[in-house]
């Protein structure tokens, strides 16, 4: 897989291929009821929107094929909606959380 970096940073666009790091779990934690994502001495807890789009990272996606899914499954706009994945994925690659 190609990553496009700047410096060092992974640069997130539509043709990105999104995956978790091995070192990154997202799992659902059933006593709380909500998902979380396990990180090295870190527990984050994404929101809804964050869970469906990671969901989806599985590095074969692009974003814009995630886009379009999650384009259908909440009838949204398909630009409005790859304009948010963009910019949720490029957050989550600066802190290392999504390679590409």
């Amino acid at each position: 897989m190609a990553e496009t970096r700047s410096a060092g940073r992974l640069i997130v666009d539509r043709e990105t291929r999104p995956y978790l790091p091995p070192y990154l779990k997202l799992r659902h934690d059933a006593g709380r009821d909500r998902w979380v994502l396990l990180a090295p001495e870190r527990i984050l807890s994404p929101d809804q929107i964050a869970v469906a789009v990671l969901k989806l990272c599985d590095g074969k996606r692009t974003v814009e094929e995630i886009a379009a899914v999650l384009a259908k499954e909440y009838s949204a706009p398909v630009d409005v909606i790859q304009a948010d994945v963009l910019d949720l994925l490029q957050g989550l690659a600066d802190k290392g959380y999504i390679k590409g």
